[in-house]
């Protein structure tokens, strides 16, 4: 066994024996007091100093991401105005292994005297934290996994892992969907997936240039050369509907072009019209349709690609709102 692994052993045993030390009923009174946070629109606000304060740090980043409102408040710049954030709606973690930290010790009473609730996160039950605040987390261990029995490594992680382990039961008990996850993290692979619609990636209908249905073939060729919109070629360029230059009469593709050109004998290609070689019909979607779903109705035309979806307002009335190139989902990220 390697160092290493011995290291990453005993600290998952201080976890696992702190299972032992967890007392049911202030765990439960634990998620009581964060249930009724959120329920009154209140935040979590953690705090702690030194180590501590960095896991406080992930602590109150776990649950902003999951739906709590949840900031990190460093001890030192709340005794000099940023005491101000907390109101009595929110709810304190406070997290110190030794539970005698001077700097909590000094926002407690103001923490009391604001009626804000108070849960204890320390190594010590008898310290003077734990007798400040309403709920205690016992988070001790035998022994830091540093041989000097000195530097933060088992109780951080005891610690850290409590604070996730409140987070995922919140969760569970909150009934955090994935979309409500994803709306958190936008960045994500599933926050793109849940929370990107057509509207938010499509080409705008007022940056493209319709074709008129009367337009004859070496217009069409021009005019998906050079782009129908400030972007460049798009692969693609809409037919407005006879008289309405505002709804999709159809759609030409670089694919309905080719099938144009061998429909049509060379000597009758000056006369061939945009209705002519346009798809009259195409699969569109609306704007709120989300992204990925129209990335999958793209792909699912496996005899001829999709590479450009119109988007109309409606199915019934085709009013074009824009268009959706398989480029600009790439681009996203899908």
């Amino acid at each position: 066994m390697t160092a290493i692994t011995a290291c990453l052993l005993e600290e998952a045993s201080a976890i696992t024996a702190v299972t032992t030390r967890l007392c049911p009923q202030q765990v439960e009174q634990a998620l009581t007091q964060l249930e009724a946070c959120r329920q009154r629109r209140g935040k979590l606000v953690v705090t702690g100093v030194g180590k501590s304060g960095i896991v406080a740090r992930k602590i109150a980043a776990t649950f902003s991401s999951i739906g709590l409102s949840a900031i990190f408040l460093n001890p030192l710049d709340a005794l000099h105005g940023d005491l101000g954030v907390v109101h009595s709606d929110d709810l304190a973690l406070m997290l110190s292994n030794s539970g005698e930290t001077t700097e909590l010790l000094t926002i407690l009473p103001h923490l009391k005297r604001r009626g804000t609730s108070r849960i204890a996160l320390v190594g010590r039950l008898d310290s003077r934290l734990a007798r400040g605040c309403d709920v205690v987390l016992d988070a001790s261990v035998d022994r830091e996994v540093c041989p000097l029995n000195l530097a933060p490594t088992a109780s951080t992680a005891v610690a850290m892992a409590i604070g996730d382990a409140l987070a995922v039961v919140f969760m569970e008990r909150a009934g955090i969907s994935p979309t409500d996850f994803a709306i958190n993290h936008p960045a994500g692979s599933l926050g793109r997936q849940l929370t990107l619609s057509v509207g938010d990636l499509m080409i705008p209908a007022g940056e493209l240039t319709p074709l008129a249905p009367e337009t004859l073939l070496p217009k069409v060729i021009a005019h998906l050369t050079q782009g129908s919109s400030s972007r460049g070629s798009l692969g693609a360029s809409w037919v407005h509907a006879p008289g309405d230059v505002a709804t999709l009469g159809g759609l030409v593709t670089d694919g309905d072009l080719r099938r144009a050109l061998e429909r049509h004998l060379p000597s009758v290609w000056d006369r061939v019209t945009a209705a002519e070689i346009a798809t009259a019909d195409p699969i569109a979607v609306t704007p709120e349709v989300l992204a990925a779903d129209a990335l999958e109705l793209m792909e699912r035309n496996s005899r001829q690609p999709i590479t450009v979806l119109p988007v109309v307002e409606s199915k019934t009335t085709k009013r074009l709102t824009g268009l959706l190139r398989l480029h600009d989902l790439v681009q996203a990220g899908f």
